[in-house]
């Protein structure tokens, strides 16, 4: 009996694998061909379970639109820059700041000094402390910078679904989708910046759409889809603008689109005002440096016309 029990053991392990490759076959490959031959698919359950390819966000990449102050030789629409200007004091400025911009500085968007205090004064600032201690509020002066609509970025987030607003003094050179090769190489030729600009426009022109139904799946309650939002299907903030919102003096059109080019474009100066002055000064510089190869190229060769080689 002890010499029988351990040959029946062996003869087990004998015969196991024999066992298992039978076919040429695994426990997993019986597996999924069993699910295959009852109509399911494995590729698909794991899909529906989440374990999907990671989507790439912006699920729609921004169009890229003409803007005045585009290329080497770019400049700013002044009309365009005080429609924006218009769009962020009526709608915008209810939720995002710019707090990196001074009343004194929308001198440059063609207003007078007495425009910007009349302008400036339309808005209340904190200042102080005062000789007893404690902070006042007052009416703006061209000095100060754009308020923010809200105390703290608790207060902020609390006011707004849980997600903060961001201010707007940078942000069109912080959002800008990413442009893949070969595209990022003409960019240095062609000098496209205009990144944020362009995916300011398609997000607010981007609600309304209709998600596939394995991204309605991932969008959260209390949110809006938007496939040009570069960080989710999704985001807290609504519609901000619906055409006729804003009246222009200047004939524009007064729909969502151009609502979108002008704010985005005044987002633009706001982040970078300087953006022409610096082109004029580089292309100055460009000539300056061509110029100056071509002369140590002739003064070179008369150094050395006299030397044997």
């Amino acid at each position: 009996m002890k010499k029988l029990l351990p040959a029946l053991l062996a003869a087990g392990l004998a015969f196991a694998p024999a066992a298992f490759a039978q076919d040429g076959k695994g426990p997993n490959e019986n597996s999924a061909s069993e699910q295959a031959a009852a109509g399911q698919d494995p590729a698909a359950e794991e899909a529906e379970e989440g374990h999907a390819e990671t989507p790439h966000y912006p699920l729609k990449e921004p169009e890229e639109l003409d803007w005045s102050f585009a290329g080497p030789f770019g400049h700013w629409d002044l009309a365009q820059l005080q429609r924006g200007l218009k769009v962020y004091k009526e709608v915008c400025s209810a939720c995002h700041g710019m707090k990196l911009v001074a009343f004194r500085n929308l001198e440059a968007l063609g207003y007078s000094e007495e425009q910007v205090k009349a302008f400036a004064a339309e808005y209340t600032v904190q200042d102080g402390p005062n000789g007893d201690g404690e902070m006042f509020d007052r009416p703006g002066i061209p000095s100060d910078y754009f308020p923010s609509p809200f105390p703290n970025p608790q207060a902020a987030a609390a006011a707004n679904n849980g997600a903060a607003p961001p201010d707007f003094s940078l942000l069109a050179k912080a959002r800008a989708a990413e442009r893949g090769f070969p595209t990022f190489l003409f960019d240095l030729l062609t000098q496209y910046q205009q990144g944020g600009p362009d995916y300011i426009h398609a997000l607010i022109t981007g609600y309304g759409q209709e998600p596939s139904p394995a991204v309605e799946k991932s969008i959260q309650p209390g949110t809006y889809y938007n496939p040009y939002f570069m960080s989710a299907p999704a985001l807290a903030m609504p519609p901000p603008i619906s055409d006729g919102q804003v009246e222009y003096a200047d004939g524009a059109p007064q729909t969502v689109d151009q609502y979108s080019r002008d704010v985005a474009a005044f987002m633009m100066w706001a982040a970078e005002p300087h953006l022409v002055e610096r082109k004029a000064t580089g292309f100055v510089t460009m000539i300056f440096l061509i110029v100056f190869a071509g002369l140590l190229y002739v003064v070179k060769g008369r150094v050395w016309a006299g030397t044997p080689h």
